[in-house]
């Protein structure tokens, strides 16, 4: 996306100031991604401040642009003669998503496009954009016929990575993420939620936390289906010393304090240790928490279980952060696998004799997953526990031949998905 006319996109970052609050900030938003590579969420934190609605409305269009960017493209290239400067063609992408994709009245979305050019900076581009909308809109959906939008939609590199899963995968990726909560043991399962086979309650995209009642009682939290795997197969009982390496926003730190666990929360980033500690208030669960980088912290004890759910290119959660697929590259991956060993050795030397852990990551791509375990266990001492089929009873497709855990968002089509993670358990032998 970034390229044609980048030294124009840096010079006319828009100003929410004139115009239309909502598409101005959606229009802010892509220009932090593509141009500067920050994180959606991190983008829309720091808008400035805008009515609630409208931050709703320009996060909602902003990641509809992302997700579908390709097919996007594709559908406005017939009717350019040649590339505009880039915001001027996030201006073009931003019309499109509302005249294709979210039912936009025609003439609002051409005539938002065309005020939105020239209150960004690039009047003089305001006639291509109303030329080029009026044509796409004349045309009409048929415009996406023919187009293969999940090829379209994904990076080649992320494509090739998924192998014979890459269409279902990008399929998924074309809508909305649900929201998931977990629950405290013994709390009622909302009436308005569907209960998953795994025990996750589902609602709607969109839903609000904050609206469903036993979030605001404390008794549940947010957690996709496949987050709340890791720390169910780790299994702790009551008593048990157990370290939860990289533990923040905390979802996974609540569900080993509420099975009893003495629980060590470990996160080394001042701001995300803070929603850890916000997750543990809310509920009323008890763990002790520590800011310390993992790979360096020494706590003079050993541990029955440890659950590392390391960092990593969270390429599993696309459909809930689609500007991950235009974020990331390559290289990120050799970076981060590096980074996931050294936790790993870091995470074999705080476990005791006869102690298990668990491996996650949010993740689609085997060089952070199965290709990690197998590293570990050449190196550190640690043995592959695989995953039994009755421990994966109620989801059976997404055990391994090997005995991992591998979820993906096409796995539930008819739940709506879930999110791609790995999981493997690694043992200690010893007394």
């Amino acid at each position: 996306m970034a390229g044609v006319g980048e030294a124009a996109a840096r010079a006319h970052r828009p100003s929410i100031v004139t115009g239309d609050p909502t598409r101005q900030a959606a229009l802010a938003l892509l220009g932090a991604v593509f141009d500067r590579r920050q994180p959606l969420e991190d983008a829309l934190d720091s808008l400035p401040a805008l009515d609630p609605r409208d931050r709703a409305a320009a996060h909602r269009l902003a990641a509809t642009v992302l997700r579908r960017a390709g097919t996007l493209g594709a559908a406005l290239d017939p009717f350019l003669r040649k590339a505009p400067p880039d915001p001027v063609r996030r201006i073009l992408l931003l019309g499109a998503a509302g005249l294709l994709l979210l039912d936009t009245p025609p003439h609002a979305a051409v005539a938002t496009s065309v005020t939105l050019a020239r209150s960004s900076g690039f009047a003089p581009f305001a006639g291509l954009v109303n030329a080029v909308l009026r044509r796409l809109s004349a045309a009409g959906p048929t415009v996406l016929d023919g187009l293969d939008g999940p090829r379209l939609d994904t990076p080649p590199w992320l494509w090739s990575s998924w192998g014979a899963a890459a269409r279902a995968i990008a399929i998924a990726h074309q809508t909305p993420a649900p929201l998931d909560l977990t629950l405290r043991a013994g709390t009622p399962p909302p009436e308005a939620g569907i209960m998953l086979p795994t025990g996750s309650v589902r609602f709607p995209p969109g839903t609000r936390p904050a609206e469903i009642p036993v979030f605001a009682a404390g008794t549940a939290w947010v957690q996709d289906a496949a987050a709340a795997l890791p720390a169910h197969l780790l299994a702790v009982g009551p008593g048990e010393r157990v370290a939860d390496l990289c533990a923040a926003p905390g979802g996974k730190t609540a569900q080993l304090a509420a099975a009893g666990a003495r629980v060590t929360a470990v996160e080394r980033d001042p701001a995300r240790i803070g929603r850890l500690r916000e997750t543990l208030a809310r509920t009323g669960l008890a763990a002790e928490t520590v800011l310390a980088d993992a790979t360096e912290w020494r706590p003079g004890e050993r541990f029955d279980a440890i659950l590392l759910d390391a960092p990593c290119s969270a390429t599993g959660t696309i459909r809930r952060h689609p500007d991950i697929a235009w974020l990331k590259r390559p290289r990120d991956i050799v970076a981060l696998t590096a980074a996931q060993d050294r936790l790993l050795d870091a995470a074999a030397m705080l476990l005791a004799p006869g102690g298990r852990m668990i491996y996650a990551v949010c993740s689609l791509q085997p060089e952070e997953g199965e290709a990690r375990i197998a590293a570990a266990t050449a190196r550190t001492g640690l043995r592959r526990d695989p995953l039994s089929a009755e421990e994966l009873a109620a989801l059976p497709q997404a055990r391994t031949r090997e005995g991992d855990l591998r979820t993906t968002p096409a796995l539930w089509p008819e739940w709506g998905g879930m999110d791609g993670f790995f999981a493997a358990r690694l043992r200690r032998d010893g007394q």
